[in-house]
């Protein structure tokens, strides 16, 4: 606990900025659902042909993965806060719509006979009967889908909407407990108090026979529900301008979602801020390759490192090859095409590799993956979750070397070096240059028969950027060969082992180099 205190101190400044965007986006999501999903309550209660075909639909959309929802909605809609509030507000509207339904359906018929019997039109019944009695069921579901919204909200950061996800998946790649918990425990604590305010907030406005009998007690039901809304509309509105106002002459940095992309995403953005009057705004741990490099493509990001292979294979679906220069060459040619510019080298190459426990080695007399192809169908395989779904990856390794494990089993990022440790797979992939492969003390498989496609990382940028903004090139090619697979190992260390920040990690290299003071 003093190590969860500590780290909570250090950056405070950094929790408490990502809490509000996670309050932001939850009580947005929150407040669209219930704008959209009460209305849809009331016409299918109204009209029962509907009734099926619309709650069928917010079903199907609740059993769709949220993660596979997000995936999709991000090239219609692009990366940022927009992708990650409709996702929320779809998720959010099945019960809202479901329970204003049932509480609607529900009402005793001898209580709408008397409604109609004493005058009061269909509208009228709706407004002074129906809907104060269905009032305890639309707030229940309204509740549920404001705690619902705050744990989907860590989804948010996986493109770029920031918030506590930020801190949980950022903790999960470098297998940092402590930034984990210090993402995980204030979202807990906000899912309670949105709980506690919204309670508050129904039992204000409520519809009671007390409330019937004083006028004074509605009328300061009203004015706190007004009020509730105003506030939000006006910090909604505020929110908006603000990010108008970011965007005036500015770029933006992307970065995939791990230790080593967060790092290049660092060192480009604080050299950028230091050698020229740009404004930069980062969107970093993002998702993989194909969301990242959606961003740039959309427009969300300006610029961020790409690897050759990773263009080569898994952008351009093209076969490997293990010429490095020839693989720029392609790759250039064909982003070129699509007025992406790929810039210079930035040094170092961050190859896919094998990587096993040496306890593991040793039984088997692993040295090479043909040595790992003879006893392969005896180890679980634990990789990221893109590799076996690669050309370049599983899929080719296993054509190449006649792999056939006992079971692969995918997991997201640093959590495979947890797996490999706690014994739960025996053999992972790790890229050459990760900081953990040392931490972890791990044995690393030579492929002896050069399967694995040159990856050597490589800035790529907008041409309208640099159309805007001819000085980043030249700025961004100061980074050329700066950086060997022995150095990148190492800022990786600090990162994922000495649990240093990637903003620091990034900052003292270029110091180190001369690039900034």
């Amino acid at each position: 606990m003093s190590d969860l205190w500590n780290y909570s101190v250090a950056n405070f400044d950094q929790i408490i900025e990502l809490l509000g965007q996670h309050i932001y986006l939850s009580v947005i999501s929150v407040l669209i659902a219930t704008i959209v999903g009460i209305p849809l309550g009331i016409l299918i209660s109204r009209e029962p042909k509907l009734s099926k075909p619309v709650i069928g639909t917010t079903n199907v959309i609740q059993a769709v993965p949220s993660l596979a929802l997000l995936g999709f909605l991000i090239p219609f809609i692009g990366i940022g806060s927009t992708p990650a509030i409709v996702m929320v507000v779809l998720y959010s509207l099945l019960p809202i719509v479901k329970n204003t339904y049932t509480g609607l359906t529900n009402i005793d018929r001898d209580i709408l006979e008397a409604a109609k019997g004493i005058g009061l039109t269909k509208s009228q019944t709706m407004r002074k009967v129906q809907l104060p009695l269905a009032f305890p069921m639309i707030m229940a579901g309204i509740r549920i889908s404001a705690v619902t919204a705050v744990g989907l909200m860590t989804i948010a950061a996986f493109v770029g909407a920031g918030g506590l996800g930020y801190l949980v998946f950022s903790g999960v790649q470098t297998v940092d407990n402590n930034m984990i918990l210090a993402g995980a425990i204030p979202a807990c604590i906000l899912a309670l108090l949105i709980d506690f305010v919204v309670g508050k907030l129904e039992k204000s406005i409520s519809y009671t026979n007390k409330q019937k009998r004083e006028s004074k007690s509605g009328k300061k039901g009203k004015r706190v529900l007004l009020s509730f809304a105003s506030i939000i509309l006006v910090f909604a509105g505020a929110f908006t301008i603000y990010t108008k106002a970011k965007a005036d002459d500015k770029i933006v940095i992307g970065s995939k979602n791990f230790s080593e992309q967060l790092i290049l995403g660092n060192i480009l953005a604080d050299l950028i801020e230091y050698k020229t009057d740009i404004k930069v705004e980062k969107k970093l741990n993002l998702g993989g390759s194909q969301v990242t490099f959606n961003a740039l493509n959309t427009g969300n990001i300006d610029v961020y490192v790409e690897y050759t292979g990773t263009a080569l294979v898994n952008i351009l679906n093209q076969p490997p090859k293990n010429n490095p220069d020839e693989v720029y060459d392609y790759v250039q040619k064909e982003f070129k095409k699509d007025g992406i510019e790929l810039l210079k080298p930035l040094g170092f190459n961050n190859t896919y590799t094998l990587a096993v426990r040496q306890d593991t080695a040793a039984q088997y007399g692993l040295e090479t993956i043909s040595d790992l192809a003879k006893v392969s169908n005896n180890l679980i395989m634990g990789p990221t979750i893109e590799f076996p779904n690669r050309e370049d990856g599983l899929i080719g390794l296993s054509k190449t070397y006649n792999l056939n494990f006992k079971a692969v089993n995918p997991v997201d990022g640093g959590l495979r070096y947890t797996a490999l440790k706690n014994h739960k797979s025996d053999i992972i992939d790790a890229f050459s240059t990760d900081g953990l492969i040392q931490a972890f003390d791990l044995k690393v498989l030579k492929d002896d028969k050069n399967f694995f496609p040159p990856y050597y990382a490589v800035p790529i940028i907008k041409e309208e950027t640099l159309k805007e903004h001819p000085e980043l090139k030249k700025v961004i090619n100061l980074l050329a060969g700066k950086l060997t697979e022995e150095k990148m190992r190492e800022l990786n260390y600090k990162v994922d082992s000495l649990k240093q920040s990637p903003e620091k990690v990034a900052r003292e290299f270029l110091i180190q180099e001369g690039l900034i003071n």
